[in-house]
Parts: C-alpha cells; sequence; structure tokens
C-alpha cells in the first residue's frame, strides 16, 4: 500500500453503537483496496511518469551513487548487481514481493519496452519474444544517463518527503520530472475498475508541445497541438496506418484504438528471386508470435469438438501455401527483428504477398490508448492529451517555483554569512583582541558589531589563512554573483512571465540534449484485407427450411426458360422442403437471421463462394457460422451488398437496410435487429438492389399484413434507414393480441399466405387494386381483409 495514502475511517457509527456490519466493513475495506491499487500500484501520476515501485527503484539507486556524474553528467558509475539493488528498494522503501521489484527494474531496462530506458542494464535482461531477465544476481544495474531529468533537483526542495513504510527513513512522494515522462514512456497496468495503456512518444515533439502551450498561455488550438505530436513514436517502430483524424480523436478523449503494421524492405536475391524482410514490428508483437501464426494456418489443428477442419481452415491454408514458401528468423545482435518470408515463386506479386501476411498475421494488429492515470489532484481519471500536458506544466511550475524558493533561501543565508565576513575582515585587530580579551566572545562580538548569531558563530569558526587580504577580494567577488543571483531568483518568484520564459529556456535545453530521431512512420493506408480470388458467376442459392445450403451454378429462371418454363425441382433431406432459391452471383453475400427468446436478433454473413456446390443436399448453415447458446436460425437472404431489405417483426415495428449493413467479419455475427418480449423477426422483404435473370425493379409501396386479417399498405418513403440497425418504426398499428404476419416491399402485387379451418394451406395474390384500397399512412390499424384464411406471411410478387 502506498504509505502516502490517508487510511479510510472503518470506525462505526458514532452515536453511540460501536458495531459494524460485515457488509460495511467488507465494502470500505475494497474501497481501501481498490484505492490502494489504483494509486499505490497500477497506475502511473501525470507528474513523474512513474508508478510507486519505479519511483522507488529509481531513488533507491540514486542513493547508492549509481547515477551519472562529472562536469556535464556524462561519467556514469560503476554497475552494481540487481540484486543488491532490489534488496536496497525492499529494505528502505518497497516491502514486498523480491521479483516484483527485479521485474519493475528489468522493464526499465528494457529499450524494446521503453522508449527512453531509465535503466542502463548489462547482462540478459530478456528479450521481445518473451523471453525472461537472468536471476538478479547475474544481471547489473545503474541508472541511464536520462534520469537526470527525474533525479537532479531531488534534494533542492522541489518535492515533498514522506516516511517509508516503517518510518525509519523518508522518500519522495513525487520525482521533479524536467520533461512529462508519462507520455515519452508511456504506461500500462489494470487496477480495480480502471486500466490504462499510454503510448510512448518522442522526447523532441513532446517538449514542442510544452514549449508551445506556455508561450500560447495554453491558448494552443487542437490543430496546432495535434501538428506538434502527430501521434505515438513506439520503441521498435514500426507504422502507424490510422488516419490523422482517428489518432486527433483518440487524443482528445483519451481513448482510443490505433492500426499499427510492421515496416519491412524487399531484398532482391540471385537470377531474379526476391524475399520480404520484416524489420520493425508493432507495439506487443514478437517474431515468435509471427511465427506461431503462420504454424498455426500452414498446420491448423481440428478444432474442440470437431472431426474434421473447418472450411475457413482449409481455405486459409490453401491461401497461405499458395504464396509463402519459407519462413524464418534471423534475428540477432546486429539485428533486433530480421524476419525473412520467402515466396512460392518469384513471379507472385509482391503487393498480393504483402496483403496476405499483413492480413493473416500480428504484422498489423491494433494498439489500444487509454489516458488513465493519476493527476495533479490525486484522483484517478482518463485525461485528453492536453490535459496532461497543462498539468505536467503546471506540475513543473510549481517545482520551478519551489527549487528557486529553496535556492532564495540559500543565497540569503550565503550572504548573510558573507557580509559577517566581510565586516570582520575590516575590523581584524580588533575582533582578534575582542575574541582573545572576553570571556564570552560570541556575545562580545555580537554586541559590538551588531552580528547575529549565526555570523559570530561563523567568525569564530573561520580558519586563520581566510583573513588574507586575497580573502577579502574573493568575498567581494561572490557576494556580488550572489547579489545578482537572488535579483534573478526574486525576479522569478514575483513574475509568472519570468517563470514561464525560465520553464521554456530548461526544456528547450533538455531537449536538445536527449532528442533523437522519430522511429514510428505516420502514414494513412488501407488495412490490409486478405481478398480470395472467386470466379464471379451467375449462382441460385438454395435454401431449406432447416437451414441446409447449396449453390447451383447459373440462374434456376434462365434454366426454366430453358426446359420450357418448367419450374426446376429441389431434393431434400426427408421430412425438409424448401425455403427459397436466390438467384445472385458467386461473389455475393449469404445473411442468415438467429433469433432467440427476448434477444436481438443477430445476422450471420457467409460468402456465397463458400456454399458446397448444387450436388447433394448441401451443408448445414450452422457448420458456416457460430451461434450463441439458445439461439435459432430463422430467415435467410442472398444478393449483393447493394440490396436494400424490409426487416420487420411480429410486434408491427420495421425499418431498412442494406446487406451491406449487416455485414460482420466474425463468424459470430452481430447483433442488429432488436425486438420486444415474445416478438420474432418476419421474413425479410427485397426493396430493391438484387441480381438475378430478371431482377426486381425497385420497390415504391409497403404492405403490411396482421394475423387479425388486417392489411395496410404505404409510400415506403415512409419508412427509414438504420444503417447501425435497431427496433425501426411502427408499421402497422396492433391490436392486443394481433400480430404482423409480414411485411414486404412491392411495386405490383404481393401474395399473402396463411392457413385456413381444418389445417389446410391458402394463398391469394392481390393486385394493384386491392393494395390500393387498403392504402393508408404510416402507422394506422389498415382495413379488415375478406381473405377466408388467417394471414401467416406475406410475399412480393412483383
Amino acid at each position: 500500500m502506498d504509505d502516502s495514502q490517508p487510511p479510510l475511517d472503518l470506525a462505526g457509527p458514532t452515536d453511540g453503537d460501536t458495531t459494524l456490519t460485515l457488509a460495511d466493513y467488507a465494502q470500505t475495506a475494497y474501497l481501501e483496496y481498490a484505492l490502494s491499487v489504483v494509486k499505490g500500484r497500477a497506475l502511473p501520476d501525470v507528474s513523474d511518469g512513474q508508478k510507486p515501485v519505479q519511483r522507488r527503484i529509481l531513488y533507491s539507486m540514486s542513493r547508492m551513487g549509481l547515477g551519472f556524474g562529472g562536469t556535464n553528467g556524462t561519467v556514469g558509475a560503476k554497475p552494481v548487481k540487481s540484486a543488491r539493488v532490489v534488496g536496497d528498494v525492499l529494505g528502505r522503501f518497497h516491502p514486498h514481493s523480491d521479483q516484483a521489484a527485479y521485474d519493475a527494474l528489468v522493464r526499465m531496462a528494457q529499450d524494446f519496452s521503453q522508449r527512453y530506458p531509465l535503466v542502463d542494464g548489462q547482462g540478459n535482461f530478456g528479450s521481445r519474444d518473451g523471453d525472461g531477465a537472468a536471476a538478479m544476481r547475474y544481471t547489473e544495474a545503474r541508472l541511464a544517463r536520462i534520469t537526470s531529468l527525474l533525479l537532479d533537483e531531488i534534494d533542492e526542495g522541489t518535492v515533498d518527503f514522506i516516511p517509508n513504510y516503517d518510518g525509519s527513513t523518508e522518500e519522495p512522494r513525487l520525482l521533479p520530472a524536467r520533461l512529462p515522462f508519462t507520455l515519452l514512456n508511456g504506461a500500462s497496468g489494470i487496477a480495480v475498475g480502471l486500466a490504462t495503456e499510454i503510448p510512448s512518444h518522442n522526447l523532441r515533439e513532446i517538449a514542442d508541445a510544452c514549449v508551445a502551450l506556455i508561450k500560447s498561455n495554453g491558448k494552443l488550438s487542437e490543430e496546432e497541438l495535434f501538428a506538434l505530436v502527430p501521434g505515438p513514436d513506439y520503441p521498435g517502430g514500426a507504422q502507424i496506418i490510422s488516419s490523422a483524424s482517428d489518432i486527433a480523436d483518440a487524443y482528445r478523449t483519451g481513448r482510443g484504438s490505433l492500426k499499427v503494421r510492421a515496416r519491412w524492405k524487399i531484398e532482391d536475391l540471385a537470377r531474379g528471386q526476391w524475399q520480404l524482410v520484416v524489420n520493425e514490428l508493432p507495439p506487443g508483437v514478437s517474431t515468435q508470435k509471427v511465427l506461431e501464426e503462420i504454424e498455426e494456418i500452414t498446420n491448423p489443428k481440428v478444432k474442440a469438438g470437431k472431426k474434421a477442419l473447418s472450411a475457413d481452415q482449409t481455405q486459409l491454408k490453401a491461401a497461405m501455401l499458395s504464396v509463402l514458401d519459407v519462413v524464418r528468423d534471423e534475428s540477432s545482435k546486429d539485428a533486433a527483428v530480421r524476419l525473412v518470408f520467402e515466396p512460392k515463386t518469384s513471379r507472385i506479386s509482391q503487393d498480393e504477398f504483402v496483403t496476405t501476411l499483413l492480413a493473416q498475421t500480428s504484422l498489423e494488429t491494433s494498439s489500444s490508448i487509454n489516458l488513465t492515470m493519476v493527476g495533479i489532484d490525486g484522483k484517478p481519471t482518463q485525461k485528453s492529451l492536453r490535459q496532461m500536458l497543462n498539468e505536467w506544466i503546471a506540475f513543473r511550475e510549481i517545482t520551478v517555483e519551489r527549487r528557486s524558493r529553496h535556492r532564495l533561501g540559500k543565497v540569503q543565508d550565503r550572504i548573510h554569512i558573507l557580509e559577517g565576513r566581510q565586516l570582520v575582515l575590516l575590523n581584524i585587530d580588533e575582533v582578534i583582541a575582542i575574541i582573545r580579551a572576553a570571556e564570552d566572545p560570541k556575545a562580545a562580538l555580537i554586541a559590538r558589531f551588531n552580528l547575529s548569531e549565526r555570523q559570530a558563530e561563523d567568525i569564530l569558526e573561520i580558519r586563520l589563512r581566510q583573513l588574507a587580504r586575497l580573502e577579502a577580494i574573493k568575498i567581494e567577488q561572490e557576494l556580488a554573483g550572489l547579489r545578482d543571483e537572488q535579483k534573478k531568483l526574486e525576479d522569478i518568484l514575483s513574475s509568472p512571465t519570468t517563470l514561464r520564459r525560465l520553464l521554456v529556456k530548461e526544456i528547450e535545453a533538455d531537449a536538445k540534449t536527449f532528442e533523437d530521431p522519430r522511429r514510428t512512420l505516420i502514414q494513412a493506408e488501407k488495412r490490409a484485407v486478405a481478398e480470395v480470388k472467386v470466379v464471379d458467376e451467375p449462382v441460385t442459392v438454395i435454401v431449406s427450411q432447416k437451414g441446409w445450403v447449396r449453390a447451383q451454378k447459373g440462374w434456376a429462371s434462365e434454366k426454366a426458360a430453358g426446359n420450357g418454363g418448367t419450374a426446376p425441382e429441389y431434393s431434400f433431406k426427408s421430412g425438409d422442403t424448401l425455403y427459397g432459391a436466390f438467384e445472385c452471383r458467386s461473389v455475393d453475400t449469404l445473411l442468415v437471421f438467429g433469433s432467440a427468446k427476448d434477444k436481438s436478433v443477430r445476422v450471420y454473413t457467409v460468402p456465397v463462394a463458400s456454399l458446397p456446390g448444387a450436388r447433394g443436399d448441401g451443408q448445414p448453415v450452422t457448420t458456416l457460422i457460430e451461434l450463441d447458446a439458445g439461439t435459432h436460425v430463422t430467415h435467410f437472404f442472398a444478393g449483393p451488398v447493394g440490396a436494400c431489405l424490409l426487416l420487420a417483426n411480429t410486434g408491427g415495428y420495421g425499418f431498412m437496410a442494406t446487406i451491406e449493413n449487416m455485414m460482420s467479419r466474425q463468424r459470430g455475427g452481430k447483433a442488429f435487429i432488436d425486438v420486444g418480449e415474445g416478438e420474432q423477426l418476419c421474413r425479410p422483404s427485397l426493396v430493391g438492389g438484387a441480381s438475378g435473370a430478371e431482377p426486381m425493379p425497385a420497390a415504391t409501396h409497403v404492405a403490411c399484413a396482421s394475423s387479425g386479417k388486417r392489411i395496410l399498405t404505404f409510400d415506403i418513403t415512409e419508412l427509414k434507414s438504420l444503417p447501425k440497425g435497431g427496433r425501426g418504426l411502427t408499421l402497422i398499428d396492433l391490436e392486443a393480441k394481433d400480430t404482423l404476419a409480414g411485411a414486404v416491399a412491392y411495386t405490383r402485387s404481393v401474395r399473402i399466405e396463411g392457413i385456413a379451418r381444418g389445417g389446410k394451406e391458402r394463398e391469394e395474390t392481390l393486385e394493384i387494386r386491392s393494395l390500393n384500397n387498403a392504402m393508408g399512412t404510416r402507422g394506422r390499424k389498415g382495413k379488415v381483409a375478406d381473405l377466408g384464411f388467417a394471414p401467416a406471411s406475406v410475399v412480393r410478387v412483383l
């Protein structure tokens, strides 16, 4: 627990009742634990960018003399065993696991984990492939030179010190950071109810942003700020392919996700051969991880509960093996990352080769941003980039002011001493006589020369050689210099403008000392998508009532015309019948609608090209998608991505959406249609945009039929399109216990299907004249139709 946090009051009620319920105690104790984890373990502080364990390690190593010294701070100390550092940290400041402290020290030494490592480690400190560091008894460590920006001012009154865990010594509450290390090195952590994921940034860019904010007095525009800080700068380089607007949104809100991909080069070999060499990887990705992913693709394992490889696994394996011949890891000390991919043949398109690798492996991945940290007010919150910089600037102003005040006190004390010495040198003979004759020389000097006790004490302790004439000249020179410094310090403390000018000067000097080029390229690109080459040809997707699907080459209507107009017949398993035959193309999409009790309708996407051929009964659609428990397939539709559908539910609500709106890359589909309690999805109806030998024209009206024999038609312009799904608008005003049997978009005619008395199936086609008799506005009750049966579904004819 962080000793700087005040303990929560666990006392019981103050009205004389000393009892405390278990629930109240548990709640209070858990809150105290959560606060301890959030502020004392997992989240960095916006002021110095360090978590408590990191702060204690750095301060302990500084006390041990493991920093850089010399006139320019370029002479490094001799490294010591890491075990010695860990022991000092545990014994004085951090009474927790030695392994936890060592892991924190190791991470601060890894140049692939931190953009600016704070510890200079010697020995095996792990690798980006996940290899652990050697035991602490083998490795050695000292502070990196850049830690001078965190520790140089620690003894200049800049920060508060608090007692350590046992009160035997003190530790700094914060480190006087001269640059915002929260952004320079970033942070990652999980607390109770909070998490943080702060990416690293380039030192020069962050310094320029701080300078610009200080000069503009915080009024720098967002466009100017994001121009100075265009994006993260990861330790391993790589390329950010997200757009500038996406990066700006993440910085503006403090949360977002960026697309990052590896960087590579093409190396030409003999006889026209070539190979692709990856030399920079996205954050959190290792060469070992990429090799494992390729092994999993090219040598897939049968999934649990399955008897054979899925169609997706087989297709992905074939696609990868068709372009990739060999992959090997040639990383070494000279090349931190060198992953070599050899194509199957040099005739393969380089763009196609790269796209396949990026789409199927972690060579292209997402990197999250969550700017959550402990603020300058001590509260853990999520902040924007501007808030982080402004709070650090406020902290830096306080530390510079405290440093100046501390230094002013030292200067004034020294001036006071030198003024006493100067007075003595002017009356040296009398002073010597007083010292030799007086019983209490101190009191006598104070009375004679009006000295302070501090000055009199200094005079009595002065050495004889300091009474030389040359010493008087030195005192005069030192006093002149100190008085000039005093004037400057008083100006800094009295003038905010002078203070800010000093901040800018120090930030620019530090940036000049430690700046380095940006490693991560920021260049917007489209996300890599593996495209399976499919022959674009007409097909008919045949779906049965029990969900068996297959694709037949050609369009059924054209074949029927060739057979004298006889409609084709399809065979199914015993007890199964036809749900629908959709004329589309092999590059189109089959949508599967799945319903569960009192849950949103999920829409699943199946490429038509992945469907089995027409021979046999096909394949259950449930093997092509991943249904949640309790979800069953209800409806289907196949067509191009631009096709528009009318989606209605039995509660009388509906809306329009395109196939593209409903598509998902996940086998588990996506929730798209909201339904009320006890409601179900009606059969989707085509509005327009379908393919086929004779595609349906764009619909102009909507027809609704209820199970209570009411029919309402209205203009389709009264309906809304909802690209993100939902419940939609009221189509028809239903009476109690009445339900919507179906709603279709039409141009001239519809067919109403139902069951008459005795269980006999009936249907009736309504032409434009009959439909116009039921014309009204959306949301009305409609007119009762004399059908002779209760409608169960409605199908578009034309």
